[in-house]
């Protein structure tokens, strides 16, 4: 179980999540510099860490979760990755977003630091590819669950 492990460096993780910055977005992708998604964005974050992916995602459509509310993301990073609260999340953290009120969590992003000392979140998103962003209110308010990496 992950809970055993040592946490990652969460400076090598923020490291890491920054050199995806830029990366276009491209559905169910994990290549940095050519195209990801946030899920892809998690993965290349885990291969650089740790090397090869425990299991590789099957395939999954823009709305998957939605009709059987089953919680997929969450319990997969549950498998592998150290669960914190939510509060306790700082730089180099995973965080999982609900995204519709009542929906599954299905969007993910990573902690790091910003501008005077104000933390944003860089993940990808469809418009925009891989981006940093100030990790404001209505982000804060989606936030559902929180996790490091293993190292």
């Amino acid at each position: 179980m992950a809970e055993t492990r040592a946490p990652a460096d969460p400076a090598r993780v923020v490291a890491i999540a920054t050199s995806w910055l830029g990366t276009p977005y491209l559905h169910q992708a994990s290549a940095r510099g050519l195209g990801t998604d946030c899920l892809g964005l998690a993965r290349g974050i885990w291969r650089d860490l740790r090397g090869a992916e425990p299991i590789a995602p099957p395939p999954y459509t823009r709305d998957w979760g939605e009709s059987s509310g089953r919680e997929v993301m969450w319990e997969a990073a549950r498998a592998f990755l150290i669960e914190i609260p939510v509060g306790a999340a700082e730089p180099g953290a995973l965080l999982l977003f609900r995204m519709v009120a009542n929906g599954p969590a299905k969007h993910c992003g990573i902690l790091v630091p910003g501008p005077a000392s104000q933390l944003t979140l860089i993940h990808a998103r469809e418009t925009t590819g891989v981006t940093r962003e100030p990790f404001t209110l209505p982000w804060r308010r989606r936030a559902v669950a929180a996790f490091i990496f293993p190292g």
